[in-house]
């Protein structure tokens, strides 16, 4: 079910420059309501938690995406583009598939109308909605390049399960790939060994998926993980990113589904998607972050996480 926007949580402190250079995002964000605004960054919140029940995991999620604009709202704006608030999804009588199904529309109608999408959770099942949308905008099956997907994540989310569930987002999109008869392009940065059974091994090696560990993701080795990404990058028509918030240790992200007991430390993460957005400029056209759960957050530490990583992702 869909929403449209609560401009009631676009609120916050109003500095009075007389010169106007001191704005906070709750004075620049606007509803998104007419098909011919300027092209911008589209803030689409899908408030589910059903694929977290589904996976067994600790609900609460379905709340995050208010609370994110809750912080963003007196954040320091400092972006080039318009930025409009696209309302909410919400999981009705359990049904997660329509939901996914619903939430592609709507993100292939942004992409038609200019938009970057920028998607907050709400469960990893976030994630299917995403690439289909974008897949639906791009109809890749007219061309051999693939999509791009890079996820920053502690699990592979390549689950077998009978129904969806916020483990299974990319094999969806795998299966999809296969349907259409297109490239499955899957990057996976923080897989966190202690977190994914050798069976997920097994099948993201089985499905060709590219991965780091969160071993892998220190300081002095972000030369090699950016090769890496250079090297993914290069073939691609277009990118679509996601980000768990579980990919970062429990202190810096303590309200997510399924807390990291390592994970990527967040200046590291910054920098890789700085150097993505430096690499892909208009080919990474749709984002999302997802996981978080402010139930669990401590401090509100993962809310201002997740209100930072939007900041870097537009700005």
């Amino acid at each position: 079910m869909y929403k449209a926007p609560d401009m009631g949580l676009w609120v916050g402190r109003i500095d009075g420059d007389a010169d106007k250079t001191s704005p906070r995002w709750h004075q620049c964000v606007s509803p998104l309501a007419t098909k011919h605004q300027e092209p911008g960054i589209a803030l689409l919140g899908v408030a589910s938690d059903e694929g977290v029940k589904r996976n067994q995991g600790r609900i609460g999620a379905a709340a995050g995406p208010d609370a994110i604009r809750r912080i963003l709202a007196n954040q320091a704006y400092h972006l080039k583009y318009p930025t409009y608030d696209a309302g909410n999804f919400y999981c009705e009588q359990s049904d997660l598939e329509t939901l996914q199904e619903e939430q592609a529309t709507l993100v292939q109608q942004l992409l038609d109308q200019g938009h970057f999408p920028l998607l907050l959770g709400g469960g990893h099942e976030i994630a299917f909605g995403s690439f289909l949308g974008l897949a639906q905008h791009l109809n890749p099956s007219r061309t051999d390049a693939p999509i791009g997907i890079i996820n920053f994540d502690a699990h592979f989310d390549l689950r077998q399960t009978a129904k969806a569930t916020s483990g299974t987002p990319f094999l969806q999109i795998a299966n999809f790939c296969q349907s259409q008869e297109i490239p499955f392009h899957y990057c996976c940065l923080g897989i966190s060994e202690v977190a994914n059974t050798q069976a997920l091994f097994n099948q993201a090696d089985k499905l060709g998926v590219e991965y780091l560990k969160d071993t892998e993701i220190n300081s002095w080795q972000l030369p090699q993980v950016k090769q890496k990404l250079t090297e993914f990058i290069h073939p691609c028509q277009a990118i679509y990113l996601s980000i768990d918030l579980d990919v970062l240790p429990a202190a810096t992200a303590p309200g997510v589904s399924a807390p990291a007991g390592r994970g990527v430390p967040l200046p590291e993460l910054e920098e890789l998607l700085t150097f993505i957005r430096s690499l892909t400029q208009k080919r990474l056209m749709v984002a999302d972050i997802a996981e978080y759960n402010p139930m669990y957050d401590i401090d509100g530490r993962t809310a201002r996480v997740a209100a930072r990583l939007c900041h870097l992702l537009t700005r």
